[in-house]
């Protein structure tokens, strides 16, 4: 064979490699994509997102996806963002329709204990206040944090059947919002304790099962908020506000 051949020959199998490994990559991309638009918000809603400020520092790296949600919500859509932070609510944009400075407002978590709220509860009832008591808009909460309420105790029945949890529910079916939550863990005792995190898991799922949303968490920890996003987008978009 003469190099001519040769050289032919090459170029025609790393044209083949180049598609057979293409394909899938493409394949993939566009299911992604799919995904992605089939769980986009298709009615305006006013959206609360809270975050707790002493999760750990990989909450930071899930900005990006947090922006893009907040980004692709439909037009009519107003966004609140605030932080659960040392024993109060910082918030960080009121609600507005700017999607775009929403967006913008989110900070990486301090991820730090002195920025532990006194528990997240205290601080969803102030932002649960905020709401527009005459807004036509889906009421909705997202609540980013570990769950975890050990201010009277930390045995099962004063963690997940803690005070200011009932006074969340209370607080959130009286305004008619429902609170949907992403679990993640602290720099704290859930990021320590197996036991821990799953009182903090058990504790959101009643919060937002008992308020008409849903809780999110695979684990005791957490890999990426993409499925989170995805899930809570189909939820949203259906009728009960529970399928995922």
């Amino acid at each position: 064979m003469n190099f001519s051949k040769l050289f032919n020959f090459v170029a025609a199998l790393a044209l083949v490699a180049a598609t057979t490994f293409a394909a899938p990559a493409r394949a993939a991309a566009d299911s992604s994509a799919e995904r992605r638009a089939s769980a986009r918000v298709e009615q305006p809603i006013d959206l609360a997102v809270l975050v707790q400020d002493d999760l750990v520092a990989r909450v930071g790296s899930e900005l990006g996806v947090t922006r893009d949600f907040i980004r692709e919500l439909p037009a009519g859509s107003r966004v609140m963002v605030g932080y659960l932070t040392a024993g109060s609510l910082q918030v960080r944009q009121q609600f507005t329709d700017d999607l775009e400075a929403a967006a913008r407002s989110l900070r990486v978590p301090r991820a730090s204990v002195s920025s532990a709220p006194y528990n997240p509860y205290v601080e969803v009832v102030e932002a649960l206040r905020r709401f527009d008591a005459s807004g036509t808009n889906r009421r909705v909460v997202l609540l980013v944090s570990d769950g975890l309420d050990v201010s009277r105790g930390t045995d099962a029945s004063s963690v997940i059947n803690s005070v200011d949890l009932r006074r969340a529910v209370k607080e959130a079916n009286k305004r008619g919002v429902a609170i949907y939550s992403f679990y993640a863990p602290s720099v704290g005792l859930t990021s320590r304790s197996r036991l821990a995190a799953s009182y903090g898991q058990s504790s959101l799922a009643r919060l937002t099962r008992e308020t008409g949303g849903r809780a999110f968490f695979q684990g005791t920890d957490f890999v990426t908020f993409d499925a989170y996003f995805e899930r809570l987008g189909r939820a949203l978009n259906s009728p009960e506000g529970r399928a995922y």
